[in-house]
């Protein structure tokens, strides 16, 4: 049985992260990062991560299953499969701390600025190249620390999509990744029996999060849902910097 310490982290981690993915669509990886990362080993973290990230996009999906857009998923979901293999082999090489710090200084300045400057006018160039070639590095991202949803959040974001066609194409693109991600952790023998435990820990209470977001992203309109996405990266970076 894992330490007292661990499990307070891991349930925490679970309902919180939980409750934004519920509420948002993505951010699962970010938010639990800031819990698990402490105590977990990156080769515990990361599957963990996907796995009840998986979980809590199927019970959203079911609820919110009318608004999918997988049209829109469609070449993210192919870009991604593609990065998912690199970065599932760069997660036993790479610097993880260097990553994570990389990663969270971008989510803090895109966040800053986007604050400051309110809503901007969208942009439409790249077309569905763009969408996979940022659907791959969500893939790769992904492998490394399960962070399959940074990139293609930011660019829905760029591209002034609503906040259906927002949720509609990134809850089928991460819950694809994920299952590759899954199964490309399982291949290099990273599913353990510590994995295993500490995913039954978190399950229940990760449910109970995910439900509640649900109810409170059905009575937010478009605006809303831009500032809490673009508070939930600014908290993310910071927590992933610090």
């Amino acid at each position: 049985m894992p330490e007292a310490t661990v499990v307070v982290l891991v349930l925490a981690g679970a309902f919180s992260a939980g409750f934004v993915s519920g509420l948002s669509g993505f951010a699962f990886a970010m938010v639990s990062l800031g819990f698990w990362a402490h105590t977990l080993a990156p080769t515990v973290a990361a599957p963990l991560i996907v796995a009840c990230a998986a979980c809590a996009q199927i019970y959203a999906m079911r609820q919110l299953r009318s608004g999918l857009r997988l049209d829109l998923a469609l070449p993210f979901i192919i870009g991604g499969f593609v990065g998912i293999p690199l970065g599932a082999w760069l997660l036993t090489w790479i610097d993880r701390e260097s990553f994570r710090f990389a990663v969270g200084i971008f989510l803090v300045s895109y966040a800053v600025v986007m604050l400051a400057l309110g809503k901007t006018p969208p942009f439409h160039w790249g077309g569905k190249l763009a969408d996979t070639f940022i659907g791959w590095t969500g893939g790769v991202m992904g492998g490394i620390a399960g962070l399959t949803g940074a990139t293609p959040t930011l660019w829905c974001a760029l591209r002034g999509w609503s906040r259906e066609d927002q949720r509609g194409a990134m809850q089928p693109f991460n819950f694809a990744l994920q299952l590759a991600a899954i199964a490309a952790y399982g291949w290099q023998g990273l599913l353990t029996e510590e994995v295993g435990l500490l995913f039954a820990i978190a399950l229940p209470i990760m449910v109970i999060g995910v439900a509640l977001g649900v109810a409170l992203y059905r009575r937010i309109d478009d605006a809303w849902f831009r500032r809490i996405v673009l508070w939930l990266l600014l908290v993310s970076g910071v927590t992933l910097v610090l």
